[in-house]
């Protein structure tokens, strides 16, 4: 028996804080393309079942086209059962007010409810809160089966965030083979106990840069005959999100900036369908030339998407200035003798000082 495991697809995400309104249309197409070229694979693959742990959907607001092509995706496919456990992000999505649910569209609740598929029995329950002794109480998995539970939340002590807290401790010595998480947005697995593995699949498609490396979903074989599990990581995303720091130190111009971006894309692997967030390091002297916005544009054709961060740090030497009699070198001194500035706000007037006496745009 195949089954596939996602979580956290987060269709119809807005991302406009992320991007612009056209990259952000066009993300949430290629977000749900993905998700359909899922049920594709899955097809294709020869998968029983698909595990849906959680943030199906980013909000209760579905675009038409959103709602069809899901349903499409889960009806063409009569041969593959889909289940559906709702995350913190799920609450009032259009499925919960469908006149009829597709027949292999299983749907979970508060309390625990458990389908038996093929030689597997799969479990869920939607966590509305912090769950209680009487919560986990109420899963008592059969040690003669195969037993799959779907949960959606962090796992305490393994990870902390924001959502609802899932008790490792509690779920230890229940006859888990397979625990399917969701919420955490990258891939991540561990043994649950001597008898099962916990597994994050993951998002499917990252939608920001808090978001970087691969994504996809997790391929679960189970061979019936010796009650074995095993479990992979599927790369699937259409586009990868890289955050590549650059150290500028030293640099005197864009120019060189540039280059150095240019190379360290390139060792990151970073190719023209990627989003890419350079973020420019190390320490600058305040007099260097820099222009964050001349970098910016020239690696926006590069690449789907492409921002440069400046995070350096700028310095300025004393000793320079000491003897300059000009009112550059009378400005420096005074900027710098102001015991009441810290050595970071001292660099930062004296580039904008020195633009200003160069008759220079400050930037």
């Amino acid at each position: 028996m195949r089954i596939l495991h996602c979580a956290d697809i987060h269709l119809d995400s807005a991302m406009t804080a992320r991007f612009d309104l056209a990259n952000a249309r066009q993300r949430r197409g290629e977000i749900l393309r993905t998700f359909e070229k899922m049920t594709e694979y899955a097809a294709q693959e020869g998968v029983d079942a698909v595990l849906i742990a959680g943030d199906m959907f980013d909000t209760p607001n579905t675009r038409e086209l959103t709602r069809n092509t899901v349903l499409h995706c889960i009806q063409s496919h009569p041969g593959i059962a889909f289940f559906y456990l709702k995350g913190n992000h799920d609450d009032n999505n259009f499925i919960s007010e469908l006149d009829e649910i597709p027949r292999n569209l299983m749907l979970f609740g508060e309390d625990w409810n458990c389908y038996e598929c093929g030689g597997v029995a799969i479990y869920g329950a939607e966590l509305k809160g912090s769950a209680g002794a009487d919560f986990y109480g109420g899963l008592q998995p059969d040690p003669n089966k195969i037993n799959i539970v779907m949960l959606h939340g962090f796992l305490t002590g393994w990870t902390s965030c924001d959502g609802h807290p899932i008790d490792i401790n509690a779920l230890r010595g229940k006859n888990i083979d397979y625990l399917a998480l969701g919420h955490i947005h990258s891939y991540s697995s561990g043994r649950l106990d001597d008898r099962g593995v916990f597994c994050y699949p993951g998002c499917l498609e990252g939608r920001g840069f808090d978001e970087c490396g691969q994504h996809g979903f997790v391929i679960i074989d189970v061979d019936e005959k010796t009650r074995r599990l095993s479990h992979r990581f599927v790369p699937f995303a259409g586009r990868n999100i890289y955050s590549v720091n650059v150290d500028v130190t030293g640099c005197l111009s864009t120019s060189e900036m540039t280059g150095k971006v240019a190379r360290a894309l390139a060792d990151a692997g970073c190719d023209s369908a990627s989003l890419v967030r350079a973020v420019l390091v190390g320490e600058l002297d305040a007099e260097c030339e820099k222009d964050i916005s001349y970098i910016s544009a020239a690696f926006a054709e590069r690449f789907f998407f492409f921002r440069a961060v400046d995070e350096t740090r700028l310095t300025v030497s004393t000793d320079d200035y000491l003897l300059d009699q000009s009112l550059k070198g009378e400005f420096v001194r005074t900027v710098l003798g102001d015991e009441t500035l810290s050595d970071e706000d001292k660099a930062v007037i004296v580039r904008y000082g020195l633009q200003a006496l160069a008759g220079e745009e400050a930037e």
